[in-house]
């Protein structure tokens, strides 16, 4: 499939999961992005248009990607946790719920993040 395709139809996902979700201090949007090399996670109050956290793979060296994915679901759930931050709307990014993607969620919930 082209590659020109794939980003449109990513972007009517991506329009479409947004049309459904918000997320606001005490329950933010986890949102998900992902490259060839790296994945990102952000915990963002759409209500005030902030960024509260975030975590990328960057910085993790030497594992498999859903390891990495893993780690950053982690890290994002300890810094939800350092501020008071027990549940968050799960947001795909347009990107479908396999490997790294579900690798990134449930790692966040076995720190204690709850969708």
């Amino acid at each position: 499939m082209d590659t020109k395709i794939k980003k449109i139809q990513r972007g009517r996902r991506r329009k479409r999961i947004r049309a459904k979700i918000f997320g606001i201090s005490k329950k933010p949007r986890l949102s998900v992005f992902r490259s060839n090399k790296y994945i990102t996670a952000q915990l963002i109050d759409d209500a005030k248009s902030v960024t509260l956290a975030s975590a990328t793979s960057k910085n993790i060296k030497g594992k498999s990607v859903l390891e990495k994915a893993a780690a950053v679901g982690l890290s994002i759930a300890e810094q939800a946790k350092a501020k008071n931050i027990s549940a968050a709307v799960f947001d795909r990014g347009g990107y479908l719920y396999t490997g790294s993607v579900s690798a990134l969620a449930e790692g966040a919930r076995k720190a204690g993040l709850k969708f």
